[in-house]
């Protein structure tokens, strides 16, 4: 937590000095530091920014967050627009005045809001840095209009930053030097002041200041602060998209599946700006937008919009500036370059920095403003028709304990977005004069991609393999057909591949019968869009088939859009997706009611321990791989857990303890240097094979006994594992053998356990892969009061050091 705060100041410290040298060497013939490399050093040290922003801890609600993703996304924007200036592709310096002013203006803006938030929430130091840093946009700003003010003023205050930077250095400094008893103000550690429940999402805050970023483009255009649209602007605007869809995936690790939908909907339009701004630059007339495409958008804006009404009614609001926004695109041929979608702008820019605003103040501040929250919760409290989900079983996921919301809204919406937008028609001969690729690689393949990702990590095998095979096929085939590769996309080897895609789809389609019906349309009319696609590049596609195919498949997506926002949102879901087509008994019949608990959490070791001692068998992480286990206590779970893995002669069960006092009632049964060994050796990963006795009468499996090892021997441990250890210390001595099917590989993940099993358990603890991918050192103590002992199979623990805690117990 220190080193990342320490990483991002010192790195806003190191831009500003290079920024200070460069701004007082530019009077100079040759400028100290080139444009070109100046604009390298930036981009570098934006990377570094995003991830101290990234990677530091947010639940303590600090502004830090905000200000490294802000200060980052605005190096990243200015770096490239140094890159291009260097390099002459801005040749004169009203072409880098015209580019850089867009971005200037907006980060004087949103620095000082963040200013003001820390100032008012008691963070001085990141109040004066982000102070100066607006200081030096805004002089900038003037200094671009006015060569007499003088680049002094820029250069002192991000010399000021500089020094702010060096007082928070010296104070980490001496207060490590003097191990805390000298600590400088402002430069102290915090502790954590509010849960980031209470604080809320503090990633939205950054996101709200890229769409002014991008408003505010559109916005210089329409007060006529630049005269023109053109390239320079084009890195502001995918710079702006590029982090949006980073914010998303943090939104998704925040739990805000409704913010990152948004945030994934705004980078699509931020990409087809500059897409809009880059195409003249090879073509003399502005490209068109897809009609068809945008009044989709503005329904699913306009849907999602009513849906975050219900948990947020300022950010429900705030998103109808959207719908507006894509209808003006609509009604305006020429797009971003009409003045209808900049008026609109001006709209998103003043809308944006309000909530953002907003969002900074709550995030940091103990009271909050109001949002509507409360208002809209005690409303629907009343209903009985909506009911908002809440609490711990929000994001509970399909398979296995995951760190990130389900994204399966965007990756739905996606798809609609990408097949309507394959209904616009465009000129063969000029491809690219309709702003078809942003739609189609953009939302149809990159954020499909993103939403395959998050499900993989949810757990969803069968869904984000889908979703990742779609992704492929939306960019391949965006970028060949659309690209001006339309003679490419028409060949042998197109439809070659185009085949080899459809037969991995007929078996998504046929895998998707035992998932549910809505899953069943949607992976067999796709079926019908790559049908298209096949018979386009055999040059034998049927007038009007491709819009038609086109459009069942948009419409069966924007149902499933529909169901997964509902069911994320309200706890009895108005659009059901259906049962499986086929029903199948055991891991087939639907969604699993095996509960997958986080097993960093006290309350579910608690709850798989109330699970055992009901007699039912569960999975669990140990210091090895995953393993199923039942209590001893419990006879009938004992022989079910046998049943359910028809074990082998040679994988008997074995038993496990948490302490040897768990055995002292029947120390007596054991001879001493087996006893002095079994001290010396636990816990560890080794299970000693010792011979079979009365001792094991004392464990309460009575009958069940015969299940466990042999009739001579059984292999007992104790794990070295917090989790294991104090589960059993709950239950009780436990039977152990792995969590898969006799034969099989060891299962070294938790989403595998219930895969392998299916309802064979009956909880599983998730505490992710498993730190070793082999099972246990199995040593044979049977004629260890010989000295002798053998090795049945060796796993982490070495024959060697085995051997020397055997040599050390001897010799006491």
């Amino acid at each position: 937590e220190s080193l990342h705060s320490c990483i991002a100041l010192l790195g806003i410290a190191a831009g500003s000095l290079l920024l200070a040298v460069h701004f007082y060497s530019s009077p100079r013939a040759a400028p100290l530091i080139p444009s070109t490399a100046l604009g390298v050093l930036l981009l570098l040290l934006s990377a570094l920014l995003a991830y101290a922003g990234i990677r530091r801890n947010p639940r303590n609600g600090s502004l830090l967050v905000a200000l490294c993703l802000t200060l980052s996304s605005f190096w990243s924007g200015y770096g490239v627009i140094l890159i291009l200036a260097g390099q002459g592709v801005l040749p004169t310096p009203g072409d880098a005045r015209d580019a850089l002013v867009p971005g200037l203006a907006t980060f004087t803006l949103a620095l000082l809001l963040l200013a003001v938030v820390g100032f008012l929430c008691g963070e001085p130091l990141l109040a004066l840095v982000a102070t100066a840093m607006s200081l030096a946009s805004g002089h900038e700003v003037a200094l671009r209009y006015s060569s007499s003010l003088g680049p002094s003023a820029v250069a002192c205050s991000h010399l000021l930053v500089c020094l702010l930077g060096g007082y928070f250095a010296l104070g980490r400094i001496l207060c490590f030097l003097a191990k805390g008893r000298v600590v400088l103000p402002g430069t102290e550690k915090k502790a954590q002041e509010q849960g980031w429940a209470s604080a809320g999402n503090p990633f939205v805050a950054p996101g709200l200041l890229l769409n002014v970023l991008s408003a505010s483009v559109l916005c210089c255009r329409l007060l006529g602060v630049t005269p023109r649209l053109f390239l320079g602007h084009v890195p502001w605007l995918w710079a702006a998209a590029t982090y949006q869809v980073g914010i998303c995936v943090l939104c998704y690790r925040a739990m805000d599946v409704l913010m990152a939908t948004a945030f994934g909907f705004t980078s699509i339009l931020k990409f087809a700006g500059g897409y809009s701004l880059l195409y003249p630059t090879w073509q003399p007339e502005e490209p068109s937008l897809p009609t068809p495409f945008l009044v989709v958008f503005s329904i699913l804006f306009a849907v999602l919009a009513l849906f975050l009404s219900l948990q947020s009614p300022v950010d429900g609001l705030y998103l109808l500036v959207f719908v507006t926004y894509c209808i003006a695109l609509a009604c305006s041929p020429r797009g971003f370059f009409a003045g209808g979608p900049q008026g609109v702008a001006v709209a998103i820019f003043v809308a944006s920095a309000s909530v953002a605003l907003i969002h900074l103040y709550n995030v940091r501040a103990k009271a909050k403003i109001p949002t509507g929250k409360g208002a809209v919760r005690a409303l629907l409290a009343r209903s009985n028709l909506l009911k908002l989900r809440e609490g711990p079983d929000l994001h509970a996921p399909y398979l296995g304990y995951s760190r990130y919301a389900d994204a399966e809204i965007l990756t739905y919406a996606c798809s609609v977005l990408a097949s309507f937008a394959l209904t616009a028609t465009g000129d063969p001969q000029a491809p690219l004069a309709t702003v078809v690729i942003p739609w189609v690689v953009v939302a149809g393949g990159i954020l499909k991609l993103l939403g395959g990702s998050v499900a993989f990590a949810r757990g969803k095998t069968l869904e984000s393999s889908a979703f990742i095979l779609y992704a492929v096929m939306w960019i391949i085939w965006g970028l060949a057909r659309y690209a001006g590769l339309h003679g490419t996309s028409r060949s042998f080897h197109a439809a070659v591949g185009i085949v080899a895609f459809m037969l991995f789809n007929s078996f998504v389609v046929f895998c998707s019968l035992f998932l549910s019906t809505a899953w069943f349309f949607y992976s067999l009319t796709f079926m019908l869009v790559a049908g298209s696609f096949l018979l386009d590049a055999i040059h034998a596609l049927p007038a009007g088939y491709d819009v038609a195919a086109s459009l069942i498949f948009g419409l069966v997506s924007f149902y499933c859009f529909l169901a997964a926002l509902a069911s994320s949102t309200l706890e009895n879901c108005c659009l059901p997706m259906g049962k499986p087509v086929v029903q199948l008994s055991g891991v087939g019949a639907g969604a699993t009611k095996c509960p997958h608990l986080p097993a960093r959490k006290a309350s579910s070791v608690k709850r798989i321990a109330d699970i055992l001692r009901n007699g039912g068998t569960c999975g669990i992480p140990t210091d090895t791989v995953y393993v199923l286990v039942a209590a001893c206590s419990r006879p009938d779970a004992v022989e079910k857990a046998h049943r359910s893995k028809r074990q082998a002669q040679d994988r008997p069960m074995s038993l496990w303890i948490s302490s040897l006092k768990q055995l002292e009632p029947a120390k007596h049964l054991f001879t001493p240097l087996l006893w002095d060994f079994m001290e010396a050796a636990w816990p560890s990963p080794i299970s000693l094979v010792i011979p079979r006795g009365e001792w094991v009468d004392f464990l309460g499996m009575k009958d069940s006994a015969r299940y466990v090892g042999t009739p001579q021997s059984v292999a007992i441990r104790i794990p070295d594992c917090s989790v294991t250890t104090h589960l059993i210390d709950l239950v009780g001595p436990i039977v152990v053998t792995s969590a898969n099917p006799t034969g099989e590989a060891d299962t070294t993940h938790h989403n595998q356990v219930y895969a392998k099993l299916g309802d064979k358990v009956d909880a599983v603890l998730c505490g992710g892969p498993s730190p070793e991918n082999i099972a246990s050192t199995v040593v044979d103590c049977t004629k260890i009061d010989t000295g002798n002992i053998g090795f049945f199979r060796v796993g982490i623990i070495p024959k060697a050091q085995v051997l020397q805690i055997l040599e050390q117990v001897q010799k006491k």
